[in-house]
């Protein structure tokens, strides 16, 4: 699983521009680029993107863990 582009294909299904996304979790632009491109993130991190998206992505990565068993 990787991560930042199950980020990134949720914000796109949001319908949210990547300004907003940065805006909501203070960060830059640039910055939001680069988590799009992360296999693995910050679990602080991923808590506030997760608010702003209203998404649980940790539960993507539980369900996955329990698929590779």
């Amino acid at each position: 699983m990787h991560i930042g582009n199950c980020i990134r294909e949720k914000l796109m299904e949001s319908g949210h521009s990547v300004t907003w996304f940065a805006s909501k979790i203070c960060c830059t632009r640039t910055h939001v680029y680069k988590i799009f491109q992360k296999s693995n993130i910050d679990t602080e991190l991923l808590e506030r993107i997760c608010r702003v998206l209203d998404y649980n992505f940790f539960e993507d990565i539980s369900n996955n863990l329990d698929k590779k068993d």
